[in-house]
This record gives structure tokens, C-alpha cells and sequence, in this order.
């Protein structure tokens, strides 16, 4: 998303290292685009848990599983080549506010996948083998996000250089990431020993919660109150509004997904209790969700009519709104309502629909190169 919207600022003056000139359609291939990852997959695992099943929406789910593992492939491929031959424009990477926090997607493109072999990649490639892509992906996910979740608000703190007036949606990329791992962590837990081993991932998941949770909650006062203070974002990265759902409907999606494990994993009355932590805080929240949906679709009518063009920003509008449709078909698990059963079809719809937009206009913007070119400036007060 950012990359493509402003100039990394090198590390140090000077031209770029011997060897820049080797892969050049990787110079300026950024994290950003394992947001492709994230939202093809959550199609796969947001339609396959639906409460509402029509015939072939299985095969269709497994169709976006196979699409978002081939693309996590061809990313981390290319990513490699990034920092194989242009390790200078991945360190400015690094050094930028703007597209440091996009490491985060890394770690969820990596547990959106591992989660949707267990989900519906299993009729695939079977259990056992769904099991161990899992494994990887899942341990893999986990590490990458919590190393995230620590070294990108180190260097926003120590080496990135941020006012106020510079926050959006953005930052709250890296400190999502363990709440995925808290939303997909309990689809391996019946492939556990019975006992201690599922007690502690259960417990692990329920930690990477409250680590996500309580850090979001630190950001999202300095995300809202620089909208009140100094406007609405730039028309391009109006559509990062939509990352604030992120947090919002995969806690919800978390709560349920623990909840269902809780009596496989803990005796006494643990298991009732969080079954009802699960109602009791996923409803408030996904009411939350949905003022804030409403918000940030406003937004974004807004700039459209102002003019809004498509920039990689626009996949914003796949992942978090997928968390919303799982967390709502938790909600519809839990407390047997017909109206998250409608909400969760609702959503999923409209995430088709952004879904759509999104894979076209970058499928069309990979063809014409304009993807891969080196990003203009923005000069606007925000990142």
C-alpha cells in the first residue's frame, strides 16, 4: 500500500548499492503487497465458515486457498530477491514510518494461509499434510508477528521520526498481527496432546489477545484524535480506515474461536466462563465495529467523489471487513441469532465486492508496470 504512495527516504545520501540494477522490478516491491495474501485468503476462510452454505461455495473457498497460497509463494520469492539484490531500499523500508508497519502483514499472510489449510485446504491435500502446513505457517506467523509487534514500534520510538498529525491506520498493522494468531491458533489445538499441550496454546492464544488487544487500545486514541484534529486523510490512503476493523473483528473472531476449544482444553469452570467472555465482550465490540464501518464508508464515498484513483491501499478494504464476517459467524455460533447469521452474509458480500476491485485494478496496474515503479512523493502532512 504505502510504498507505492511515497518515496522511502534512504538511509544515506549517495546512489544506490552495486547490484541496484539487478532484478529491477523488485527494487520497489514492498510488504505492503502481502495484503494480496491476507485478502484472498480470508475469502477462503471467511466463505467456509459462513453460517449460510450454498452448493459449490466450498469448492469456490478452496478455489481463493489455492490462489492465496500460490501468491504467498510468488511473494516470498520475490521478497527474497528484495533483500538479496536491493538490501538498501529494504533498509530504507525499515528507517520509514510509512512502510515499516507493513512488516506486520508478513506474519498475517503467513496465518491466513496455514489457517485455511486446516479449513478448507484439508480436501485439498488431507489432514495430515493441512496439519503440518499449519504447523509451519502457524509457528512461522506467530514469530514473525510478535518480532513485529516489538521492533516496529522500537524504531517508530527510537529512529523513525513522527508527529502527531502523521498517524493513521497504518500503525496498527504490526500489534494485529498476534491477534491472528489468537483467532487461528485454536484450529490446531484438537491435532494436540490432550492436557498440557493444549492448555498452553490455548492460554498462548488467549496472551497474544490481550498483547494485541491492549496495544491497540493505546493506538487507536492517536489514530481518532489526528481525524478530529487535522481532517480527513489524503484521498489515497483513505481506505486504511477500514484496517481499524481489523483488530475489531478478529478479537471477536478470537473470543468465539477460544471459546469453542475452551472445553477440549481446561477442566472446571474455565470452559463456561470463557464461552460467555465470548458473547459478552464480542457483541459490544462488533457493535463498535459496525459504527466505525460506517464511519470509514463514509470516508471513503467522500473521496471517491474527490476523486480517489486506486492505489495498493485499496486492499485495506478485504482483510479487516473479513474479520468482521468470522467474527460475526462466531457470534451467530454462540448465541443462535439469525441477525449475525444475516450480518456475517451481509459483510462477506461486500467483501467479494471489494475483493474484486482490488484484484483488478492491481492485476492491471501489474501489466501496465505501473505497480512497480518507482513511488512519487505525497506531500501531505500524513505519512
Amino acid at each position: 500500500m504505502a510504498t507505492t504512495l511515497v518515496r522511502p527516504r534512504p538511509t544515506t545520501p549517495g546512489t544506490p548499492r552495486a547490484g541496484a540494477h539487478k532484478a529491477p522490478a523488485l527494487r520497489h516491491l514492498g510488504p505492503n503487497w502481502y495484503a494480496c495474501v491476507m485478502g484472498t485468503a480470508i475469502i477462503a476462510n471467511a466463505g467456509a465458515t459462513l453460517p449460510y452454505q450454498l452448493p459449490g461455495q466450498r469448492v469456490v473457498c478452496q478455489i481463493f486457498w489455492v490462489l492465496a497460497a500460490t501468491a504467498l509463494a510468488v511473494l516470498l520469492t520475490a521478497r527474497a530477491g528484495h533483500w538479496l539484490h536491493h538490501r538498501d531500499q529494504a533498509r530504507a523500508h525499515l528507517l520509514d514510518p510509512a512502510v515499516a508497519p507493513f512488516y506486520g502483514c508478513l506474519a498475517m499472510a503467513l496465518l491466513a494461509v496455514g489457517g485455511g489449510a486446516l479449513i478448507v485446504g484439508k480436501d485439498l491435500i488431507g489432514v495430515p499434510a493441512a496439519v503440518a502446513v499449519d504447523t509451519v505457517l502457524f509457528t512461522a506467523g506467530t514469530a514473525t508477528g510478535l518480532l513485529a509487534a516489538v521492533a516496529v514500534p522500537y524504531l517508530m520510538v527510537v529512529r523513525h521520526k513522527v508527529e502527531a498529525h502523521q498517524a493513521t491506520p497504518v500503525w496498527l498493522l504490526p500489534v494485529v498481527a498476534p491477534m491472528v494468531s489468537a483467532a487461528l491458533g485454536p484450529l490446531l489445538i484438537p491435532h494436540l496432546p490432550a492436557g498440557q499441550a493444549r492448555e498452553a496454546m490455548l492460554l498462548g492464544c488467549y496472551a497474544m489477545f490481550g498483547l494485541s488487544l491492549l496495544a491497540t487500545l493505546l493506538l487507536l486514541p492517536l489514530i481518532f484524535g489526528r481525524l478530529i484534529i487535522s481532517g480527513p486523510l489524503p484521498l489515497v490512503l483513505t481506505p486504511t480506515l477500514f484496517l481499524v476493523l481489523g483488530p475489531l473483528g478478529q478479537s471477536t473472531t478470537a473470543v468465539n474461536s477460544l471459546a469453542d476449544m475452551a472445553p477440549r482444553s481446561m477442566a472446571g469452570p474455565y470452559s463456561g466462563a470463557l464461552s460467555a467472555f465470548a458473547v459478552v465482550y464480542g457483541v459490544p465490540v462488533m457493535g463498535f465495529a459496525l459504527l466505525w464501518l460506517a464511519l470509514a464508508a463514509a470516508m471513503l464515498v467522500r473521496a471517491a467523489r474527490g476523486g480517489m484513483g486506486f492505489a495498493m491501499t485499496w486492499w485495506a478494504l478485504t482483510f479487516p471487513v473479513g474479520t468482521c464476517v468470522t467474527g460475526a459467524a462466531g457470534l451467530a455460533r454462540h448465541t443462535g441469532l439469525a441477525a449475525f447469521s444475516w450480518l456475517a452474509a451481509a459483510l462477506f458480500l461486500a467483501l467479494l465486492t471489494a475483493w474484486l476491485l482490488a484484484a483488478a485494478n492491481t492485476l492491471r496496474g501489474l501489466v501496465t508496470g505501473r505497480l512497480l515503479a518507482a513511488p512519487a512523493t505525497v506531500r501531505t502532512p500524513a505519512v
